[in-house]
């Protein structure tokens, strides 16, 4: 079984890639074939709204028209069985790449017709979502950054079915933090590090163990 990784963060050995790698140990742990792919590497655009992916007898109906390095990342996907995604949060939402490249994935397989809307997508899929941020769980609350994870979790199940999700609060940000203008307090930063990172990386490793038992009984 083929397991892809979408690293939605611009640092490929931050928190979020971190958390992917952990949950593709998890997939390997049971016998997957993994991939990560790291989208600030590649050179593309988000949805062009040229609506190729809605024309009645199109060659491109259901599938993303726009040819360019994030294509092929597409193609692979088609084949995967199983999915897992991680963006930061930023401004209370996901990354800029992030947005575009589910503009890119799930737009073209929502079909217009009766009922609106309906799937394109040929099958369900094992899915995970990994979300970091800075903020701890009370500022995620005050600052609403939770209701982006709701909106992007309602498209995710659309899509592939009831998709999985884990949210890592008061990340470690600098390896140094007297070197910027900050308000957190270091030590807790740290301690939090410590004690709470570890555990959120077991998290994320059990996330790809599941979506590969998933995966075996949507086979048989």
């Amino acid at each position: 079984m083929k397991v892809m990784a979408i690293n939605g963060s611009p640092r490929k050995q931050g928190n979020t890639a971190t958390l992917l790698n952990k949950a593709l140990e998890g997939a390997k742990s049971h016998g997957a074939e993994t991939e990560m792919v790291h989208l600030y590497d590649l050179d593309y655009k988000g949805c062009r709204s040229c609506y190729a992916c809605k024309l009645k007898g199109g060659k491109s109906y259901g599938k993303c028209a726009i040819r360019d390095s994030l294509t092929p990342v597409l193609e692979r996907i088609d084949n995967a069985d199983a999915l897992i995604m991680g963006s930061p949060i930023y401004l209370a939402m996901l990354s800029g790449e992030m947005k575009s490249f589910l503009e890119r994935l799930i737009y073209p397989h929502v079909s217009y017709a009766t009922p609106f809307p309906s799937s394109l997508f040929s099958r369900k899929m094992p899915a995970g979502f990994i979300y970091t941020m800075g903020a701890n769980e009370t500022n995620m609350k005050d600052r609403q950054y939770d209701w982006q994870i709701k909106a992007n979790q309602a498209i995710l199940d659309f899509a592939f079915g009831k998709t999985e999700f884990l949210v890592v609060n008061d990340t470690y940000m600098f390896d140094d933090y007297s070197k910027y203008v900050n308000a957190y307090d270091v030590n807790a930063k740290e301690k939090r590090r410590r004690e709470v990172f570890p555990l959120d990386c077991q998290k994320a490793f059990d996330m790809g163990t599941r979506l590969m038992i998933k995966r075996e009984q949507l086979n048989r």
